[in-house]
């Protein structure tokens, strides 16, 4: 690990947790324009490494069409404070408390620069919905004739609970520790369709 790393990690903290590092009162991003599918609700990320833990929570929203992917994470209150963008460009990631930019050739090898640990952004997409993302090895677990748990890209992937029309309502996402970087648990409860809340 270079020796910058450890002073990131302890700097920056857990990415899902980018509305730790702002305060009330700073800017936030502009507005971005909804992609095919869409998907909202509440995160909570856990990181563990020997005796140390780091807790965060917030909002997010996940825009998804065709290689596009963006994510915004808030604040509890709503106040959008991390934006990241996934494409054929690469992966960006931008903050509103000072208006960073940073690059990446995808989401993963951004928060392996940024932080020293992965994301699962490249599986996200899918997984949200329930299923394995498509062209990769996984290994998926029914129950009651829907898919309980997927297991891809070194990730496992709960679906804990489910809306009536069947669509995940409750999603655990975790990574054990590797090497110096840390385990992961991503607890993602999400708001209720739009078209199903609508019936």
């Amino acid at each position: 690990m270079r020796p910058e790393s450890g002073v990131r990690r302890r700097a920056l903290g857990c990415l899902w947790a980018a509305a730790a590092l702002a305060l009330a009162g700073c800017a936030t991003l502009p507005p971005q324009a909804a992609l095919e599918r869409v998907h909202s609700g509440r995160f909570a990320a856990t990181t563990t490494l020997d005796d140390r833990r780091e807790n965060s929570s917030g909002r997010f929203t996940l825009s998804v069409g065709g290689d596009r992917l963006v994510l915004d994470l808030s604040s509890p209150v709503g106040t959008t404070l991390a934006r990241i963008d996934v494409g054929a460009h690469g992966a960006t990631l931008r903050t509103a408390d000072n208006g960073a930019t940073r690059h990446g050739r995808d989401a993963e090898a951004l928060a392996l620069e940024v932080l020293g640990w992965p994301l699962p952004a490249a599986g996200i997409g899918d997984w949200i919905e329930g299923r394995p993302a498509p062209g990769r090895p996984s290994r998926a677990t029914e129950r009651d004739g829907a898919i309980a748990a997927i297991e891809q890209d070194g990730w496992t992937i709960e679906i804990a609970e489910r809306f009536a029309a069947g669509s995940p309502r409750r999603i655990v996402i975790s990574r054990p520790a590797l090497g110096e970087a840390p385990a992961i648990t991503l607890r993602l409860v999400l708001d209720e369709p739009v078209a199903t809340a609508a019936r």
